[in-house]
């Protein structure tokens, strides 16, 4: 069994053709967590959705934060440190084979957690302690001077940074690795990424601390849907929320249905090496 941590904040239709994706494309037993962070542009669908998913039993939890709930800080931050806190008051928290947290834009590929259980076996086996993350090439990773035959057609590079749109971790991360300081992001719209790395790399004790691999677990999608973090970060301090509606994005990816979306997608040679 696996833990879906996923954050959403607008982009509707990509919410969805996440969400797809992670109920067509997972093969094993999951349970998903769903923080949805001052969302202010369909806000009733996101709503009526949620609870379609809910009634169904296809999600474990469905949080609607505020500002105030996220501490003014960022909100992907203040949620991951929910999630991980909450994680660690589970009794079988260790019968977890792994933890996805997994942004909104992102498309998972059919059986993407086969090749992650993978790897993971992979690490464990050969006690390799310093790998705290899995994630995918590139996928934002840096130094890249270690590689792990993981099965035949399926190998490793390790190295440091990674972007965590899609990262994997072991289940008991939020205790080895820990949780973000929250006073130094307040007010920001960033770097979750940036202060997990510090804290990375000393649990790791400065080795390598996260493991690409070469086969394409998730599509990210943020250039077609665009990017809340991006525009709120740009407008430093302006809180222009209308900017962060992408109504015409998500009005043309909301048209396509999922096959037809995936297609599009699994065919863009730009987006599939863009992370």
């Amino acid at each position: 069994m696996i833990k879906i941590f996923l954050t959403v904040r607008n982009r509707f239709a990509i919410t969805q053709k996440c969400l797809e994706s992670v109920l067509k494309h997972t093969t094993v037993p999951y349970q998903l967590y769903i923080y949805n962070n001052q969302t202010n542009y369909m806000l009733e669908e996101h709503f009526k959705y949620m609870f379609k998913l809910y009634t169904k039993g296809l999600i474990t939890q469905i949080t609607f934060n505020t500002d105030a709930s996220t501490f003014n800080a960022f909100s992907k931050a203040t949620t991951c440190n929910m999630f991980g806190l909450q994680h660690e008051q589970d009794p079988e928290k260790d019968k977890c084979d792994f933890l996805l947290m997994l942004d909104n834009d992102i498309i998972l590929t059919p059986g993407w957690n086969e090749k992650v259980s993978q790897a993971w076996r992979y690490i464990r086996k050969n006690k390799l302690n310093h790998i705290k993350v899995v994630g995918q090439l590139p996928g934002g990773i840096k130094q890249k001077n270690q590689e792990h035959q993981i099965a035949p057609g399926l190998i490793g590079r390790a190295g440091m940074l990674g972007g965590s749109g899609l990262w994997t971790v072991r289940p008991n991360f939020f205790t080895d690795v820990g949780i973000l300081p929250l006073k130094t992001l307040v007010g920001q719209n960033k770097r979750h990424d940036q202060l997990y790395w510090q804290l990375l790399q000393k649990a790791s004790g400065t080795r390598n601390y996260i493991m690409g691999l070469n086969h394409k677990l998730g599509i990210h999608c943020g250039k077609l849907a665009g990017s809340v973090c991006n525009v709120l970060t740009k407008q430093r301090g302006k809180k222009d929320l209308n900017a962060i509606c992408f109504s015409e994005a998500d009005e043309n990816i909301r048209l396509m249905k999922f096959d037809e979306f995936y297609k599009k997608i699994q065919d863009d040679k730009q987006l599939l090496a863009d992370w």
